[in-house]
């Protein structure tokens, strides 16, 4: 080194050699995951995404600036993520972070702005806190978003950056109106779930091939504006097709998943056939039922009691034989949704209500490691019966959606009454716990007409689909059945149209049903595994905030003043020896 020093030109070739150094470090990047349960590593699946397309993808995050700490926290992971998906993309990932509007002065402008990012679905969020020491309030508009373009034409697609599930504290369903949520662990849920949301954004917008999605009609399935979310939903991200059961056999060479929602007339043994074979042959289903007939109007239109009574779709037998049975039951739990009730009237006449809570609403989540419901908010059913798994040779089994720890089942005919709890009585009923109401199966299912139809019925599926008659699957299937068609139907407003799915009229919430539906439908017809990036815990290790603000400047002093006295104390020392040293 001091021979380098002593070279004329010594000094500049280190400087040189610094910079380039410097230079070469802003091309790649790197980390080692040091962390127990991996959170920096990316899946394998995303890994191999990444590498798998030669165009630029721009990325435009918008949770930036002077934010609320829990944000602050949400955007830097978000660049670490990025940063890293850069890399491995070899810089063909563009990401920048910017305020949306910020240089627009006009307020007229800034709103239409605004509306058209919120049209590509952009959220915004309002943040007000209030310091405890000024007792000042302030009020924040926030961009938790991100948009990710792909080719220049092509509608970007905007990733929300929270998480999609509120976590809240631990509280009493009978005594608390109503749980508080738990912010600091919704926003490190929403950490885990960035790599999968921006890897599945990723994916739609390069794939290759659009799984085209078939809504099954003929046995009264809504075709209204109760089924418009469900319609918009699919239309943005899949070929959206309807296919009309007493027309034809499903090909399952063409149609990716069929949709069988809410029917009301009952299945035929021709019509079940269509869907055995189409199962046979590798197609998805997912069945979405309403086993009993149970409707909210019907009762309100009663103003008394209704009886719940099954609408006999003559769906029992074959799937049963797919490996689950829909019970002629209704569920219930007290940690649920409200209703509004009318308890009298104003005093200009118009009438008084209020919001009672309606344990036929229980809340639905994931209870368990499963690729579709986890991490995910709760799910609003209406009116849903429980599901039992039963023996289906070489078919896995797995729970999507459960009530929660205080539920109960009503058997038909199920008395439907406003008023469903009465007393104490009522309420030591709810008993169990977890009752699933959603369940996906996956393998090569056995034909429910094995052995069991004529040779002139085989030959005509032989002449009318092209292909034999199949006992046994010969491609693995996946089926999803969801005990609750309502889960994926909308609320349809008198002033304001069809609702989203999730959405209850006065309800100021929507629930994560369209999620759990989309997510749902993805892990049908997606076989590149990136639900492997959904399955990601973040272990929250929280400081005690009590501590923090007692121990505050105690430690401000260990970690800013304590490092420059010891840089003081050591460099005083130093000189004292070096002078006592030179001076002998």
């Amino acid at each position: 080194m001091q021979k380098i020093l002593k070279h004329t030109y010594g000094i500049w070739a280190l400087i040189a050699l610094f910079m380039g150094v410097v230079y070469l470090s802003t091309l790649f990047f790197y980390r080692a995951d040091l962390t127990a349960e991996k959170r920096y590593s990316l899946t394998p699946a995303t890994k191999t995404l990444l590498k798998d397309f030669d165009s630029v993808i721009n990325i435009q995050v918008f949770l930036t600036g002077e934010l609320p700490a829990d944000y602050k926290k949400l955007s830097i992971a978000t660049k670490d993520l990025l940063d890293e998906f850069r890399s491995l993309s070899g810089n063909r990932i563009k990401v920048s972070f910017e305020k949306p509007g910020e240089n627009i002065t006009n307020d007229t402008a800034k709103v239409m702005f605004y509306d058209s990012l919120a049209k590509l679905g952009v959220v915004f969020e309002r943040s007000e806190s209030v310091s405890s020491k000024t007792e000042k309030e302030t009020n924040q508009l926030i961009i938790p978003s991100a948009l990710v373009s792909f080719r220049k034409g092509q509608k970007p697609i905007a990733v929300d950056l929270r998480s999609s599930r509120k976590i809240y504290k631990q509280f009493n369903v009978v005594n608390d109106n109503s749980p508080q949520e738990d912010a600091e662990a919704t926003r490190n849920a929403a950490e885990a779930l960035l790599e999968f949301k921006f890897a599945d954004a990723i994916d739609k917008l390069t794939r290759k091939y659009i799984p085209t999605v078939a809504y099954t009609v003929g046995n009264g399935e809504p075709v209204d504006l109760t089924v418009n979310d469900l319609g918009e939903s699919l239309r943005n991200e899949y070929r959206l097709a309807v296919f009309d059961l007493k027309k034809g056999y499903p090909d399952a060479g063409l149609i990716d998943a069929l949709l069988i929602v809410k029917p009301k007339e009952p299945f035929t043994e021709e019509d079940k056939l269509k869907l055995d074979q189409f199962v046979m042959n590798g197609g998805h289903i997912i069945w979405l039922i309403d086993k009993l007939h149970a409707e909210l109007d019907s009762l309100m239109r009663s103003q008394a009691q209704y009886t719940a009574f099954d609408r006999g779709l003559e769906l029992d037998d074959i799937l049963f034989k797919y490996g689950v049975r829909i019970n002629p039951d209704l569920v219930q739990d007290l940690n649920c949704s409200k209703i509004p009730i009318v308890i009298g009237k104003n005093a200009d006449g118009s009438p008084k209500m209020q919001r009672y809570p309606w344990p036929y609403y229980p809340f639905l989540s994931a209870h368990g490691d499963n690729p579709i419901s986890k991490n995910l908010d709760r799910v609003l059913p209406i009116f849903p019966s429980s599901i039992d798994t039963v023996k289906a040779p070489g078919i896995s089994k797995t729970i999507l959606l459960t009530t929660d720890t205080n539920s109960r089942k009503i058997s038909s005919p199920a008395i439907v009454d406003i008023n469903s709890v009465k007393g104490d009585e009522d309420l030591q009923s709810f008993t169990k716990s977890y009752v699933p109401v959603a369940v996906l199966l996956e393998g090569k299912f056995n034909s429910l007409y094995s052995n069991r139809v004529s040779k002139d019925v085989l030959d005509s599926v032989q002449r009318i689909t092209g292909k034999p008659f199949l006992n046994k699957g010969i491609k693995d299937s996946k089926q999803i059945v969801v005990a609750d068609a309502d889960i994926v139907t909308n609320s349809v407003s008198s002033t304001a149209g069809p609702l989203a799915m999730g959405l209850l009229p006065l309800e100021n919430y929507r629930f994560a049903n369209r999620e759990f539906f989309l997510n749902s439908l993805d892990y049908l017809v997606n076989n590149k595994n990136l639900f492997e990036s959904r399955n990601k815990d973040f272990v929250l290790r929280l400081l005690d905030k009590t501590k923090v603000e007692e121990q505050k400047t105690m430690w401000q002093f260990i970690n800013i003043a304590l490092p420059v006295f010891l840089v003081i104390v050591l460099g005083a020392l130093f000189q004292w020896r070096r002078k006592k040293k030179y001076q002998s």
